[in-house]
This record gives C-alpha cells, structure tokens and sequence, in this order.
C-alpha cells in the first residue's frame, strides 16, 4: 500500500512517536498494510495546518471552491476501479456494493460544487423600526471530522465536501479497521486543487484521547460524527465544552412495515436492498420487518429464496454477492443475535450458521416467528440477518415501529397512497423510503430524530452544518 503514514499540511508524516498499526483484510484475516498512528503531536500540527489553510480558502470566492470539488468529482470518477478494489480490500464488501458506495462518494463532489455557489442570504425589512435585516452564512471555523468504518469513501467526502463547499478547513479521523481509502483520496484531492492544509488525515489507534484534544481546542467550531449512538453521546459532552456546532449521524433500529396490499414484487426487492446493502452493515439497514399476516408466508417464503441464493465469498470475486463483515467482534455479535432469536423461539428460515475457515464470514439469515423479546428487536444487527414479525392491526405497527429510542429511517410498502402516506408521517423518524429500500441520496437531507442524531448531511442543509448564520441591522 502506498500511503500509508499521516497526511498532515500537503505532506506524509509519520506518527510523531513512530506507532503504526495493522488494517486487516477480513476476507482473508491477513495483514494488509501497516499503516501510522497519530498522537496529539499530529493533532495540533493538522490544526496549525488547518487555520492557515482556511484563511486563504475561507477568502476565495464561491465559484473557485466549487471548480475545485467539481474536479474532485471528475477525478474520482474516473478512478472508480481503484477506490472500489481498496474499499473490498479494508472494509470486505462485494466488488459491485464497493462499486456503488466508490460511485456514492464521488457524487458528494459533485453536488456540493453546484451547492457552493448557493449560500444565498436575505435582506429585508424589520416591521416595526424599518432598518434593513442583512442575513448571510459564513464558514463556521476549522471542523473535525470523525468516520466509520462501514463506508471508507462515502462517510468521508459526504463531510469533506460541503465544508470545504461553506469555506472551512478540516481534520479527519478515519476508523482504524478502514484508513487507507480515505489515505488513498488525497493524492486526487490535492490533484483536483485543494491546498495543503486545508484536508488533513489522522488515523489512529488512540481514537478518543485523540479527538477531545482536538475539540477541547478553541480553534475548532465544528464536530461532524458518524457512528454509534454511544460513542456520539460521548463526543457530544466533549463539544459542549466549547459549545460546538455539531453534526451526528448515529445508529438506528430501522422497522419495514409491509402491508398487505403492497406489491409484493416491490416489497421483496426494498426489502432486500434495505437489509443488504452494504451487508447489513448500515444504519439505515432494515432491523425490524413487520408484515401482515395475510402475506406473511409468501413473504417470508420469497425473501428466503432470494437471500439463500447469494453466494458468499471474498468480495474481490465479481461473482460474490455478499463478503465478509468487517470483524470478528461484528460476525460474533451478529451470530449472537440469532441464537438469542431462536432461543426464544424464532424460526430459522435460511443461514444462521457460522462457516468454519478464515475470513469474518456470516450467511445471509432470514428468521421467522421473531418475538419482541429478541435483542435483534431492540439493537441494530449490523449483519445480514432479516428479522420478521407479523402485524394485522395498523395502529399496532405503528405504535411498535416508533417504540424505539432510534429515529433514523423507516420503509414502507402499500400500494394505498393515502394510507402509505399518513403511515409515513406518523412514524418518528427523519427519513422514510416509501416503496422503495434506499433513501441515502447526496441532493437529499440525511439524518435523524430522537437518538439518532442532529442535524442533516448531504441536501443544501449540509453545507449549512459548516456555516454560521450573521445578521446585520443596517439603516442608509
């Protein structure tokens, strides 16, 4: 691998006390690279990096920002192979879902170049004393950003893009278990026209300790965190000791409520790009599927058929559907959920076995019968397990789809708009996928409600969560 130290100011450092780690391919458990750790001595020459680098930035005009994440499109777009080869490699999906999130990631570019130009402010009148109200939005300061391992590329320009879009400078921690992609993207970012010192990448095995020092710096005006709920109340009480604008995408329990006059090719098909894409390993994937008793056994009989048909492997292979989870802890956690299911009475429909061998692997599983006593019922799988319980009373689904302290996406399948649609905004949780399984797109506001987070990525809302809003009274 060939970047594999820090990018710190335009230039490959070293750990300031020379500490590297290992990425794992989870595929094969073998050592893929080796790749360095930044202590705090990284962390405060990316800061000095970054408020040089954003006062040259923050003072260019609009236009040239989006030029040059309209060439980090191009570039990225161009190179898409490689990214997806790399994200197979770290992170273990199937070539053709590293594919769509390499696709995924080049778009936030895209976007964010047509959104940069449209900070648009306001000027008005005030009732009562008649000054003229002056609004505009100015870049909030240097931000950190902190990502996960489940999309290496994705996470990372979905935050890059629109801050460097508002005018800020920003500092990365990528998750340990997947470093390289988000290493590998800043040779084309300096190549597309971003300055040194304006992006810096810090991975590191002393996470934590790492990123409070940098939000306990008085520079930093900006957290952007996508991960656990857990660790996002952590970085949350950390932020607030600088009252930090914050940015927080955390997990979820995302329920599917499939009635019964959906169709039921489209439902099979929603549900199945809800629960595998990305493996399972998403906070949008379906956690809960709820379908009506009528069509419960077709349902169930289809779903099986379609998930025990995908062939498991190492993702590298084009003919492999489904590859490895990330780890070992995620595929015994994973494996855990199911047995706890079954001892509880769920019905294994298809999987549920570990394979023997190397490599993080687990079947694709679909269980039946699943009672609301199951902990896959309550906690995200992050795997490919399809848990399935059955409903006939709408106000019953409704009340158990909400019974969460999660609010980040739902699905819903019916063919009667009026019902789907009073379904839909009755359900607490910021986004819902109406007879469809994907909602994740760049020109759309993605986040949650209740514990799954604050504020919006991607949209024109995301280039707002790197802007402070200023008003002016002015009288001429």
């Amino acid at each position: 691998m060939e970047f594999t130290d820090l990018y710190i100011n335009g230039k490959w450092v070293p750990g300031a006390d020379g500490e590297r780690f290992d990425v794992i391919n989870p595929a094969t458990e073998e050592v893929l690279a080796s790749v360095a750790s930044a202590d705090i001595a990284n962390a405060d020459a990316a800061l000095d990096a970054a408020e040089t680098a954003m006062k040259d930035w923050a003072a260019r005009t609009p236009r040239a920002r989006s030029e040059v994440l309209r060439k980090a499109w191009e570039l990225m777009t161009a190179r898409l192979d490689d990214f997806a080869r790399l994200i197979t490699l770290e992170n273990g999906k199937a070539r053709a879902d590293a594919m769509g999130e390499a696709t995924y990631a080049a778009e936030f570019f895209r976007w964010f170049a047509e959104e940069a130009v449209r900070a648009d402010g306001m000027i008005t009148h005030a009732p009562a004393s008649g000054a003229r109200i002056l609004v505009q939005h100015k870049p909030a300061g240097l931000a950190v950003l902190v990502t996960p391992w489940n999309y290496p590329a994705a996470m990372g320009t979905r935050k890059i893009a629109p801050a460097l879009a508002a005018g800020c400078a920003v500092i990365i921690k990528p998750a340990s278990e997947t470093p390289l992609t988000m290493l590998a993207l800043m040779p084309l970012l300096e190549e597309a026209g971003v300055p040194p010192g304006l992006v810096n990448v810090l991975p590191s095995r002393r996470s934590g300790a790492l990123v409070d020092h940098m939000l306990h710096d008085p520079r930093v005006r900006v957290v952007s965190f996508t991960g656990s709920t857990g660790v996002g109340r952590k970085l949350l009480k950390s932020a607030a000791d600088q009252v930090l604008k914050p940015a927080m995408e955390l997990g979820g329990n995302a329920p599917v409520i499939v009635f019964d006059d959906a169709d039921m090719d489209t439902a099979i098909e929603g549900t199945m790009l809800a629960k595998m894409r990305n493996l399972g390993e998403a906070c949008t994937a379906a956690n809960r599927i709820y379908v009506h008793e009528a069509i419960a056994g077709e349902f169930t009989r289809r779903l099986g058929e379609r998930m025990s048909a995908l062939k498991v492997g190492d993702g590298t292979d084009p003919s492999v559907d489904v590859g490895p989870l990330v780890n070992a802890d995620t595929r015994d956690k994973v494996a855990a959920f199911v047995a706890d299911a079954v001892a509880k009475g769920a019905k294994v429909e298809c999987g549920g076995v570990t394979p023997n061998g190397p490599g993080y692997f687990y079947p694709p599983t679909v269980l039946s019968n699943v009672p609301e006593t199951a902990d896959c019922v309550h906690d995200e799988i992050f795997g490919p397990v399809a848990a399935i319980q059955t409903f006939t009373d709408q106000e019953d689904v409704i009340r158990r789809a909400n019974d969460t302290e999660y609010g980040l996406v739902a699905y819903v399948f019916s063919e009667n708009f009026k019902r789907a649609m009073q379904v839909c905004e009755r359900l607490e949780y910021g986004m819902v996928g109406l007879n469809r399984g994907l909602v994740s797109d760049p020109a759309a506001p993605f986040g949650g409600v209740k514990q799954s987070g604050l504020g919006r990525e991607g949209g024109h809302e995301g280039m707002l969560e790197f802007m402070e809003t200023q008003y002016i009274s002015a009288s001429w």
